[in-house]
């Protein structure tokens, strides 16, 4: 039966499942198994954040997705990964090691956390509040986690002798199929028209590409990340002379890797491989599958370590128990 439904399905069905079993009397959202009721939303993330999490979110300003409250969520599911390290730099260390490869990684801290400790990594990163890519509202602010560009996660460190950003996109269940509304083209073409394409841009000029060709997604957000990577590299923000964006999904989710947009077709068939040779500097777009960077860290903590044991018992697909 496991490999004849969907990833998304079988998520489901163990989520569940798995809330059956922690909070068998959980309130629900309209008597739906998946969806805690909104009083009841922060059950949704790892113990270890309860507390913290909703603190961190209302010091810094953070809207919550809407569906936070859904055990799918790929903004939980990024917090319950990434949150509890917080603090913990070497494994954060570790997780950059593998992603880039690399020896020489030292991590610096991004911001102060809500009990003013350094947090290590920071949650719907916008660009420090920059008005980066023309999306600041009328009174010239901008929201981190609505109506403008923001990572899942960010973490600095040196390596090298240089500092360098991650910008991490997360998705978990996630695919997609329909192009984006067109009803907001016409500003996403005024905002974004002279920030996509090189000099002034990450993507290619030469590829006979437009705009509106990434107007389908998972498309459209790997390219506002870029352009925000792009801008702050070119900022030099917080000093960083590498900005990179980090792209983090399940191995299963095969659907998401789907080449979405009809004018894109032409370059490949996997949506991620596809967008990294539009780059002009295809190695500022890494690729890498949740396995593959967090079941050595899981591995190389202790085996009471609370924050891999939740994550091992929650998310079975880690272990290929999907």
């Amino acid at each position: 039966m496991n490999k004849i439904i969907s990833f998304e399905l079988r998520q489901r069905l163990q989520q569940v499942a798995h809330f059956d079993e922690t909070h068998p009397d959980r309130s629900r959202y309209k008597n739906s198994d998946y969806r805690f009721a909104a009083g009841a939303k922060f059950l949704n993330l790892a113990p270890s954040i309860r507390g913290i999490a909703p603190r961190y979110f209302e010091a810094k300003k953070i809207t919550w997705h809407t569906h936070a409250n859904h055990a799918l969520s790929s903004q939980v599911c990024c917090l319950n990964f990434l949150m509890p390290l917080a603090e913990r730099p070497e494994v954060l260390a570790r997780l950059v090691r593998t992603a880039l490869k690399s020896s020489e990684v030292r991590m610096l801290p991004v911001e102060d956390g809500p009990d003013g400790r350094p947090w290590y990594v920071a949650f719907e990163w916008n660009g420090g509040g920059r008005d980066f890519l023309n999306e600041a509202g009328p009174d010239g602010s901008l929201r981190r986690g609505s109506n403008s560009t923001s990572a899942d996660a960010v973490v600095k460190f040196e390596c090298a002798g240089q500092l360098e950003t991650i910008l991490i996109e997360w998705k978990y269940t996630e695919q997609y199929g329909a192009p984006i509304s067109a009803s907001g083209n016409p500003t996403r073409i005024q905002r974004y028209r002279d920030l996509a394409f090189a000099p002034n841009g990450p993507v290619r000029a030469d590829l006979g590409l437009i705009l509106e060709d990434f107007f389908w997604e998972p498309f459209y957000q790997l390219l506002r990340q870029q352009m925000l990577a792009f801008q702050m590299q070119k900022a030099r923000l917080d000093g960083a002379t590498k900005v990179r964006v980090l792209h983090i999904s399940p191995t299963e989710n095969r659907a998401l890797h789907r080449v979405t947009a009809p004018a894109l077709r032409r370059f490949g068939v996997d949506a991620f491989e596809v967008f990294r040779t539009f780059l002009s500097q295809p190695g500022d777009f890494i690729n890498c599958s949740t396995e593959e960077l967090f079941l050595p860290l899981i591995s190389s903590v202790p085996s009471n370590d609370a924050w891999a044991a939740y994550l091992t018992q929650r998310y079975r697909y880690l272990d290929g128990a999907d």
